[in-house]
């Protein structure tokens, strides 16, 4: 058990690090009025599918520990909602094929920052 908290304790910074490349590289596109290519539509889904794992494992060690003796503790039902919010929220930039290439570049900043600050908010709850 110990080893899905640490898969899932490092998976977490891939994501944070993704994400960080994935903001640098949409807000140098949208500077710069590219387009929306198949590079940042990868990166989109790259982060994605990191916070879908990363959820898997956190909600698999949630039950596992949790009926191992750990219990259900406020501090963790509230750390897995807010994941969960920023997982939805990651999720938002591979939706937006609709838009322009600008406004996907800027919608998709927005969320994928407002992502980062919930995952930084829900890690910090823990004790």
């Amino acid at each position: 058990m110990e080893i899905l908290l640490t898969i899932h304790s490092i998976l977490r910074w891939f994501i944070i690090v993704l994400a960080a490349l994935t903001v640098f590289k949409y807000a140098v596109s949208w500077a710069g009025n590219g387009s929306f290519k198949g590079m940042d539509r990868g990166l989109a889904a790259a982060l994605s599918g990191l916070v879908d794992a990363q959820v898997l494992l956190g909600f698999v060690y949630f039950l596992w520990d949790g009926f191992a003796g750990a219990g259900f503790p406020g501090y963790r039902w509230l750390h897995m909602f807010i994941m969960i919010a920023a997982a939805a929220l990651m999720h938002v930039p591979a939706r937006l094929t609709s838009l322009g290439d600008k406004q996907r570049f800027s919608y998709s900043i927005l969320c994928i920052l407002g992502a980062v600050v919930l995952v930084l908010v829900g890690i910090s709850i823990l004790k």
